[in-house]
């Protein structure tokens, strides 16, 4: 199709018009341009022809259908602050049709980038918050309704220093039991999908993610090792056999056929362990029995309780400063991943679903107190200015908190007093408690 000229007018259905700036991209599905609408500049998506008179092929309404999807999710709004949401969609010209979105911030880099390693994440901990912005943001679109039906490597744009996530590629949204023909990208659906025996849904939604979380931690695919790699030539009957009817997970414990291949698949050779077993376990139940059985997927709030751990499990090392996990401790021990260097492990803090590795900087949260909101801090490690090898929590809350001493002395701890990070001591917040032990 022919491209837009600078200053084309487009018209949206709400009778505003939009001006194109300029042309930032194309793909697939149609061309991404820079237009201005109310003096502000938006990203507009244009869907080539070919691509919307395949949708129709496979059945005359799905264009119909998916225009109608479309301005039905401009006007519900975005679920979640990490969806690059359609904003408002256009007339029909040209026998095509787009719609405007926020643009992507330059700092924000593809996924594809840092599964090719072009990009690289400043810090383990910037993984981790990647992985909760992402199942988070599932959960809030879920929770109305909705399933993605297109969830693939391509459709994050991800902040490298702080791990914030924007989701794009949101016009394939829709309530469940929709659909215009899309099943998704190869590798990436859900076998079930692939056979032919479902559509896109809620549980296909939640395989797909979990290929796409494995890939954010393990850079590489986990349906990926040895059978794949001996495969002369991927065929659609490979495709099928490797990814759906005889999926076998590279670090399956009972089935080793398919594990990875040194020299082409060394990333998950080497991180894979460097994490915890609570994380290994549920990508080996996400991948095993997840396959094929629909209940045994992970749900975005365990994913959530998995990766608040793994947070909380961090360990820095003061000598190297790379981020290890306290829980892979041996005798007293975590040994540095990057420089070999022996720490003694810390004393932690510890609740019923928790256990934070403390440190100086390390925080307690609403999530681990109150039962409320991980981002909220109520409590921070701190160090003595004078003496730096006596550290302290601080009360960073408008509560007050009941400290139990192991001498059985009971103090109240106000706003931005301070507790010794001592053995025994007990902490409460009313209904929970919290141990530093």
């Amino acid at each position: 199709m022919e491209e837009f000229e600078k200053d084309k007018l487009i018209k949206l259905i709400n009778g505003d018009e939009i001006s194109i700036v300029s042309k930032l991209g194309e793909g697939g599905q149609g061309i991404v341009y820079k237009v201005e609408y109310k003096e502000k500049e938006y990203a507009l998506k244009w869907y080539h022809h070919s691509y919307l008179k395949g949708m129709s092929e496979k059945d005359s309404s799905n264009e119909s259908k998916f225009y109608k999807n479309l301005v039905s999710n401009a006007t519900m709004g975005n679920p979640a602050k990490a969806f690059l949401w359609p904003l408002a969609i256009t007339e029909i010209q040209d026998g095509s049709f787009g719609y405007i979105m926020e643009l992507r911030p330059a700092e924000y880099q593809s996924f594809v980038k840092l599964l090719n390693a072009a990009v690289r994440f400043k810090s383990t901990s910037a993984v981790i918050n990647a992985t909760i912005n992402m199942v988070t943001a599932f959960q809030a679109l879920h929770r109305k309704g909705y399933s993605y039906q297109d969830l693939n490597d391509g459709n994050f744009f991800v902040n490298p220093v702080n791990g914030d996530v924007l989701i794009c590629d949101n016009d394939n949204v829709a309530p469940y039991g929709d659909g215009f023909g899309i099943g998704g990208k190869s590798r990436y659906m859900a076998p079930e999908v692939v056979l032919g025996k479902s559509r896109p849904n809620l549980d296909t939604d939640l395989f797909s993610l979990s290929v796409v979380l494995f890939m954010f931690y393990f850079l590489s695919h986990p349906l990926e090792g040895t059978k794949v790699a001996s495969c002369p030539c991927l065929t659609d009957e490979s495709e099928k056999k490797f990814y759906a009817s005889e999926p076998i997970f590279v670090c399956d414990p009972n089935d080793t056929s398919n594990r990875p291949v040194r020299g082409i698949h060394n990333n998950v050779i080497n991180l894979w362990p460097l994490f915890p077993n609570y994380l290994q376990d549920a990508f080996i139940r996400a991948f095993t029995k997840g396959s094929k059985e629909i209940d045994q997927r992970i749900m975005e709030a365990e994913w959530k309780k998995i990766f608040y751990r793994l947070k909380d499990d961090i360990l820095p090392c003061p000598k190297c400063g790379e981020e290890n996990f306290s829980s892979l401790v041996r005798n007293d021990i975590v040994e540095c991943c990057e420089c070999n260097n022996k720490i003694n492990k810390p004393l932690s803090f510890s609740g019923k679903d928790y256990e934070i590795a403390l440190f100086p900087g390390k925080n307690i949260t609403e999530w681990h107190a109150y039962d409320g909101n991980y981002s909220k801090i109520v409590g921070s490690v701190v160090q003595n200015k004078s003496n730096p090898n006596l550290w302290g929590i601080r009360n960073v809350s408008d509560k007050l908190w009941l400290v139990n001493y192991p001498n059985g002395e009971e103090k109240t701890v106000k706003q931005n007093e301070v507790i010794p990070v001592l053995k025994d001591i007990c902490i409460s917040f009313g209904n929970k408690k919290g141990f530093i032990k």
